[in-house]
């Protein structure tokens, strides 16, 4: 297992992260996704940190709070082991405030979180989504009273548009506020939108990447081709992210030719080309089977070669979008001056 920089933080974490969404399974939707009790859930998270993993990520939403539960008693013992990771945004209850990131629901949550996971600290404290009803001044305060009272240590993001990311390190930096140091983001094979806008701001800003859903939501796990898949798979019954399926099935072909050259699954070569970008600095990986954690640990061992990267990223590439597609036109520079 190697380890990266989170951002400027000092903090190194493993380039593979275990998600636990599958932890816990109230309710029809979340029992769709995993349903892992308690002793399913504490094997993985040993193994994990047996592995070299060192950073685990939940959030208060999954299971209703079921899962960040099971993640602290999975802990018990090794807590020091991890770089502890969760979220805030998400409805925990019918009342009104229950939900968003107001400074009331934020404060509610962490306490909350704190208790469910076992710990008087969490590493890395992430909004879950944008929240339009709530200024980014009193959520960025908020985020950083919690910084300062040393119940989080350090703040993320996850799935903001750009412009409000861009806008919120603005807000921190006129008014002296934590930062945040990383987006969780969606990315993958066959998901590539992020390259558009967000990844450019982060490489700019000096923000890390956590990769969610690094293989589709189990599309690129090798389990689908045009003709069916496995009813048991979780996007026979939960289709989510939402993929491209012609386009994504070209990328599949793609995959399987160079997983067999690596005598590798074409689970680990989708996580190793996302390990292979520079700015990518945590891959999540969620199982439900003890083996399919196994397959994934050795993606780290996937060496790529620039001929497997460039078959990848071809048949897997953005058509070129407005502006962008503007770079492509003749310049209007003198031959020889440097483009800037």
């Amino acid at each position: 297992m190697k380890y990266r920089p989170l951002a400027d933080t000092g903090v190194f974490v493993s380039e593979l992260c275990l998600g636990t969404m599958t932890f816990g399974g109230g309710g029809q939707f979340w029992a769709a996704i995993g349903g892992l009790d308690q002793s399913a859930a504490t094997a993985l998270v040993h193994r994990a940190l047996d592995a070299g993993i060192n950073f685990i990520d939940t959030a208060n939403v999954y299971s209703a709070g079921e899962s960040e539960t099971m993640v602290g008693q999975a802990l018990k013992g090794r807590r020091h082991e991890a770089v502890l990771a969760t979220k805030v945004r998400g409805r925990m209850g019918p009342g009104p405030n229950q939900v968003g990131l107001s400074r009331l629901h934020i404060v509610e949550s962490v306490e909350a979180s704190l208790k469910r996971l076992g710990t008087d600290y969490i590493d890395l404290y992430q909004i879950h989504r944008f929240d339009p009803l709530t200024s980014l001044e009193d959520t960025l305060r908020a985020l950083d009273d919690l910084v300062r009272a040393g119940k989080v240590r350090y703040v993320g993001c996850s799935n903001l548009e750009a412009w409000v990311l861009m806008k919120a390190l603005g807000i921190s930096r006129a008014e002296g506020l934590e930062r945040f140091r990383c987006s969780q983001s969606y990315y993958s094979l066959v998901g590539r939108e992020l390259e558009r806008h967000t990844i450019p701001l982060l490489r700019d800003q000096g923000l890390g990447l956590l990769v969610w859903s690094p293989l589709a939501g189990g599309f690129l796990s090798g389990k689908f081709t045009r003709t069916g898949g496995d009813a048991a798979a979780r996007r026979a019954k939960f289709d989510f992210p939402p993929v491209n399926k012609e386009k994504g099935f070209e990328v599949l072909d793609v995959l399987a030719a160079v997983a067999a050259r690596h005598r590798a699954s074409a689970a680990q070569v989708a996580l190793a080309w996302l390990l292979a970008q520079d700015v990518v600095t945590s891959v999540i990986i969620g199982a439900r089977k003890p083996e399919q954690l196994e397959d994934n640990l050795k993606a780290v061992d996937v060496a790529l070669m620039p001929e497997d990267r460039k078959a990848l990223d071809e048949v897997s590439n953005l058509a070129p979008e407005y502006p962008a597609w503007m770079e492509v036109l003749g310049s209007d520079r003198r031959p020889g001056e440097r483009r800037y």
